[in-house]
């Protein structure tokens, strides 16, 4: 008796939330894809979207694309088939998920769940949780409580009346300002239907008769008319069904009586054939029998023409009832036996329960054989139902413990970004920081390199200095011995030549040739001094060993080294173009500035051997030394290499740490900078 309304709300159910929005006409896809009006049905409805699918396939993923395919999922849902329109849900999530579309996710979500339906209730109860949470997070409030109705409908269908009134409640709070009476309507029939089956008869009542009053706030929305009043019998149905548990059956007969009109069974025979038939059953059971079978059989071929085979079983067994209260125990039996049948091919297994604890009942000679089957049959239903409560239960748990561990994920993997982050950017400071200590020492040694070469000028002007003033003495020396003897042997040969010239004999011949010989050796000693006048005295063979000796005196004057000048060899510095006396200067200016600046050296040897046209330059400290394979790529070594490289001589170091360093410079062919 108890079961004999459940397909009134599973009908209620799927007029008002077959868990789709709203059905859109096949025949008015207007988008971006010219698609023309079609009027189609069944197969060649299903080829017509199906073509559709295939072309949204190669369209630019946009909101109007997604859109259309949660209509295409919707079409197929009404058009049963499920697969289709899980396939059409599966790809729209996708889409939402590539731009983060929120809304489309949890609407995605929510068409997933619905297209695995009574499939996979489980899947459905998991998507419709995912959708939750999703609208819960975008502050939708009425989805949200949508999910919750969808999850209720799931526990109410499994059996799990507990954890479904659990669910309509969440519901029913987040809608207390919602303006939706369809939802509202919807989670109030629920709640009533669901405290039925915990025998609350009480609260479910309250709860049916605020579902009526979402009824009447319906109507002032301008909401169909024959759709409210389609709900409104619904909900009467229910009532009068809580009126029977209470064995009000008098209330239930009136309200029903109320409800049969011939407009009802013109328009909505199935409807009208419940009502017939709930009337009739309320009748059986206040013992009024009068017209009961006639009402039970019209109502059963209504439904034989309209129905389903759920509605038609129901029927029977109320019929079999029916014979029972009349002490017809042959037709009890048969038509029991019918219903039995029918519960097992439908694989109704509390309508099975029902017509087996019935017959076990009135057919004595069966009876062992059915009362064993329910009790097999209810074991199994109670352990299946044991194991859907936990299911469902284990579904909220593990969806609670993923996201609390994505929660931890989600903060490790910040923290650990946050920590890359100042790691990376501590070694980004260390790395500015080393680049501008070095950019500093480089400056720092070009500083001192510009005031090196400022020395080498001024060093360079004081022996200009030097020589010039050395020039001068030399002059003045020349002046004086022009004056003092060229000037003053010329006068005495002049005078000597007029004395003589008045004179022919022979002595006096000989004297004068005498005195025009000293005027060939004053005429030499001229030649002598005018060549020495003409002589450059800034680089010729002693001066230029004289400026290296200056330079390298001056720098043992610069610091704590004592520099050693050795020249082997003679040779002719005069005859060399300047441009290679200059770098040869240079380099031993740039490495004795490197052995005072580096190496700490208490002594350093600058040695310059001359050997036929080969020229030998080495310049040794005992100084720290250096790794030279790692570290010889300094500004000053790179110098020295350059000019060295410039006049095309061989380069080379030797020098480890602790142990010194030598520097040999070698000119092969020193005659090829002759002038």
């Amino acid at each position: 008796m108890t079961t004999r309304f459940k397909i009134i709300f599973l009908l209620l159910v799927m007029m008002i939330f077959s868990c789709k929005k709203a059905k859109f006409n096949n025949s008015n896809i207007k988008t971006i894809i010219s698609i023309e009006d079609k009027n189609l049905e069944g197969e060649k409805k299903e080829k017509y979207l199906d073509s559709i699918f295939d072309l949204l396939k190669i369209q630019k993923n946009d909101s109007v694309i997604r859109n259309l395919y949660f209509k295409l999922s919707t079409e197929y849902y009404y058009n049963n088939n499920l697969k289709k329109s899980l396939n059409a849900s599966l790809e729209v999530f996708r889409l939402s998920n590539e731009v983060d579309d929120k809304e489309g996710i949890a609407k995605a979500l929510y068409y997933i769940g619905d297209s695995y339906g009574n499939v996979k209730k489980d899947s459905a109860y998991f998507y419709y949780l995912q959708a939750e949470k999703v609208y819960y997070k975008l502050s939708d409030y009425d989805n949200t409580a949508k999910m919750l109705f969808n999850k209720a409908c799931v526990l109410f269908y499994d059996g799990n009346y507990i954890e479904c009134e659990v669910e309509i409640s969440k519901a029913l709070k987040f809608l207390k300002d919602s303006k939706d009476q369809r939802l509202l309507y919807s989670c109030n029939a629920l709640m009533g239907n669901c405290l039925e089956k915990l025998v609350n008869y009480d609260k479910a009542l309250w709860y049916h008769q605020m579902a009526l009053n979402n009824l009447e706030k319906m109507k002032l929305d301008n909401i169909d008319k024959d759709e409210v009043n389609n709900y409104n019998v619904a909900s009467i149905i229910n009532i009068c069904n809580l009126y029977d548990l209470k064995g009000e059956y008098s209330n239930s007969i009136v309200k029903l009586q109320g409800l049969l009109s011939k407009d009802l069974e013109k328009k909505w025979p199935r409807l009208y054939a419940n009502v017939l038939s709930n009337l009739a059953y309320s009748k059986m059971k206040n013992k009024e029998y009068d017209n009961v079978y006639a009402m039970f059989s019209k109502s059963l071929e209504i439904l034989k023409n309209s129905g389903d085979e759920s509605d038609i079983l129901y029927k029977k067994i109320h019929i079999g009832e029916y014979f029972l209260t009349q002490k017809d125990t042959f037709s009890a039996i048969r038509i029991l036996k019918q219903a039995n049948q029918l519960a097992i091919q439908i694989k109704n297994s509390n309508e099975v329960l029902i017509s087996l604890k019935l017959l076990s009942g009135i057919d004595k000679k069966n009876s062992l054989c059915y009362a064993n089957e329910y009790i097999s049959l209810s074991d199994s239903i109670n352990i299946v139902q044991k194991n859907a409560h936990q299911k469902y239960a284990r579904i909220e748990y593990e969806t609670s413990r993923i996201e609390n561990e994505n929660k931890i994920l989600t903060k490790k993997n910040f923290y650990i970004l946050i920590i890359s982050f100042g790691l990376i950017l501590l070694l980004v400071v260390i790395f500015v920081l080393r680049y501008l200590k070095y950019k500093n020492k480089e400056l720092q040694f070009l500083i001192n390199q510009q005031k090196a070469n400022e020395e080498i000028y001024f060093l360079l002007m004081e022996q200009n200095e030097k020589i010039s003033r050395a020039k001068d003495s030399e002059k003045s020396r020349i002046s004086k011995e022009l004056h003092d003897g060229v000037m003053n042997k010329i006068y005495a040969v002049r005078m000597n030549l007029g004395f003589f010239n008045s004179k022919i004999d022979e002595q006096i011949i000989e004297k004068r040739k005498e005195y025009i010989s000293e005027l060939q050796n004053i005429e030499n000693e001229i030649r002598t001094i005018s060549h020495d006048l003409t002589k450059d005295y800034f680089l010729d063979n002693n001066d230029f060993d004289l400026l290296l000796l200056n330079l390298i005196e001056s720098q043992s004057t610069l610091s704590n080294t004592h520099f050693e000048y050795i020249s082997k060899g003679i040779f002719d510095w005069t005859s060399i173009q300047n441009i290679f006396k200059i770098n040869i200067y240079r380099i031993i200016q740039e490495a004795s500035f490197n052995v005072i600046k580096y190496s700490n050296a208490a002594n350093c040897s600058i040695e310059l051997i001359i050997i036929d046209n080969q020229l030998k330059l080495i310049i040794a400290d005992d100084g720290d030394g250096f790794d030279a394979k790692k570290n010889n790529t300094g500004i000053g070594l790179q110098n020295i290499n350059e000019r060295v490289n410039h006049l095309k001589g061989n380069f080379n170091i030797k020098s480890a740490k602790g142990l010194g360093t030598i520097i040999e410079v070698i000119f092969d062919d020193i005659y090829m900078f002759r002038m």
